[in-house]
């Protein structure tokens, strides 16, 4: 039987025969992919919830949720129970008479690595890169016919990039951006001026804390599987408030995983400036910010007991394994892991939930090869990351756009879980109900939002760490009733600020 494409663009894909079953990922990660095993029948679905029913008995995968608490989602080719596995982006999986008999790794991700020749000449390069980007935008746009298209604008040059290619080639382009209102530092201004310049109009998503903490529950079920990232959230609002103007929404997602934006920074720095270098893997863990090396202190002795043998950066490895220049290494493997692991199942999954296409530009199979044949200095010419990006897009965009410093997309997840979530957090972490389901240790709520639970975890990591369990428990509430919150002995029904200033929480803690 001939190949059946799964989504539009091969995103997965199915082949049978009377004998053999091949299931297939395109290595962007766009779409998800999933098995399980009944007797000699193999079944497969791009959510995960669909196999769920299959389960006589679904038992949680330990592992599952330890890579969850390290990553902010669950590596592949783990699920959350153990009788459902995923097939790993880039991966191709045979069947033959029931038994698993391959796993191929797909040949694109064999030219993920950077070429033995490399273009240095800075001009040739800005005009071979204008005109991928030119052409990856002209493939997403070739089967529109007029209808309104809406792009996600950050205010950042990866989403500036996107909205300027689509108004040079599309009629009908709206742009909406999140609004955050006071809390953190706003990037609304950005997303104004760059919609102004290219005189598209620009929709204000409100994204106040009480609306986010609504959403919740709703998100949890539109992912299918956990997702730690603060960002969730806002995006389904976004995406909610497209839906009622736009059926495809583009955005600039994979724009840092291909032109080394600022989070491999510190990786490069540290290579160079510590005295006894971490092991690279050991490093590359610690780019997630979350939970990795604090096992012992936030799960249960008894579940910690069933993975503390397991090492999250087993399932960094192949990722990891690029050959070439460092900066060519960790863009592989920001590709494969933050890229087509976490970013792009997440927003996919929510936007496949509300009936929207998306679209990402960058994720085009010629640019991203291409990005492997240029010389490292094209991407970071001293402090200035995606040199190469800002240089191609200068003629498009406000030269405040192109050139300013830019950070990753700041949701104040401390300033909110600190201050109007604060009880919120008290129900969905109450130390009664966590003590009961087993996982997490009953007071690490308590101990990460009082700075006890490691001096390393700075004040905008408080937030995301305390994010990443309210969402896992709001994720596993989608499934099962939680236990009842019946404990009172907690900090979270008094406001944070009272706690902190009067001295109180060491008492409690005594």
């Amino acid at each position: 039987m001939g190949r059946g494409v799964v989504s539009t663009g091969g995103d997965a894909w199915v082949e049978m025969t009377a004998s053999t079953l091949v299931l297939g990922r395109h290595p962007f990660g766009r779409l998800t992919l999933y098995w399980c095993r009944q007797g000699t029948a193999i079944w497969f679905a791009t959510r995960w919830r669909w196999l769920l029913p299959l389960l006589t008995d679904p038992t949680l995968d330990p592992v599952a949720v330890y890579g969850y608490a390290c990553f902010s989602y669950v590596p592949t080719p783990f699920t959350p129970y153990k009788d459902i596995r995923a097939i790993e982006a880039g991966w191709e999986y045979q069947w033959q008479g029931g038994e698993l008999v391959s796993q191929t790794p797909a040949p694109l991700l064999a030219e993920w690595h950077e070429a033995d020749t490399l273009l240095q000449d800075e001009s040739a390069a800005v005009h071979s890169l204008r005109s991928l980007l030119t052409s990856a935008v002209a493939q997403q746009t070739h089967d529109l016919s007029g209808q309104t298209v809406g792009v996600l604008l950050s205010g950042g040059i990866d989403s500036a990039t996107v909205a300027a290619l689509l108004v040079q080639q599309y009629p009908k382009v709206r742009a909406y951006t999140l609004d955050f209102g006071s809390y953190g530092l706003s990037e609304v201004p950005y997303a104004v001026r760059v919609a102004e310049h290219l005189h598209i109009p620009l929709t204000r998503v409100d994204c106040s804390p009480q609306r986010v903490s609504k959403a919740l529950r709703q998100t949890a079920q539109a992912l299918d599987l956990p997702f730690g990232d603060g960002v969730c959230v806002p995006f389904w609002l976004l995406y909610q408030t497209a839906q009622a103007e736009c059926e495809v929404l583009f955005n600039g997602e994979g724009g840092d995983q291909l032109f080394a934006g600022w989070t491999n920074k510190p990786l490069i720095a540290g290579s160079c400036y510590q005295w006894q270098p971490l092991d690279f893997t050991e490093q590359y863990l610690q780019t997630f910010h979350r939970l990795f090396g604090y096992g012992e202190r936030v799960f249960q002795p008894a579940f910690w007991q069933r993975v503390r043998h397991w090492y999250p950066g087993d399932s960094l490895q192949f990722a990891l394994a690029g050959r070439g220049s460092l900066l060519a290494r960790l863009r592989r493997a920001t590709l494969m892991l933050k890229g087509a692991q976490n970013i792009h199942p997440r927003v996919a999954n929510l936007a496949l939930a509300l009936g929207l296409k998306l679209r990402s530009p960058f994720c085009d199979e010629d640019l991203t090869r291409w990005t492997f044949s240029i010389a490292p200095e094209l991407f970071l010419q001293g402090a200035c990351e995606k040199y190469i990006l800002k240089r191609a897009v200068e003629p498009w965009l406000p030269a405040e756009i192109v050139w300013r410093e830019k950070r990753g997309m700041g949701v104040p997840l401390t300033a909110w879980c600190l201050g109007p979530l604060w009880s919120d957090l008290g129900y969905w972490l109450n130390p009664h109900r966590l003590a009961r389901e087993g996982i997490w240790q009953e007071d690490v709520p308590a101990r990460v939002a009082f700075g006890s639970l490691g001096s390393a975890l700075r004040q905008r990591r408080i937030g995301e760490i305390l994010w990443l369990l309210w969402a896992w428990q709001s994720w596993r509430a989608t499934l099962t009733p939680l236990p009842p919150a019946i404990s009172w002995r907690h900090p979270f029904w008094l406001p944070y600020g009272f706690w902190r200033c009067t001295g109180w929480y060491a008492l409690w803690r005594g």
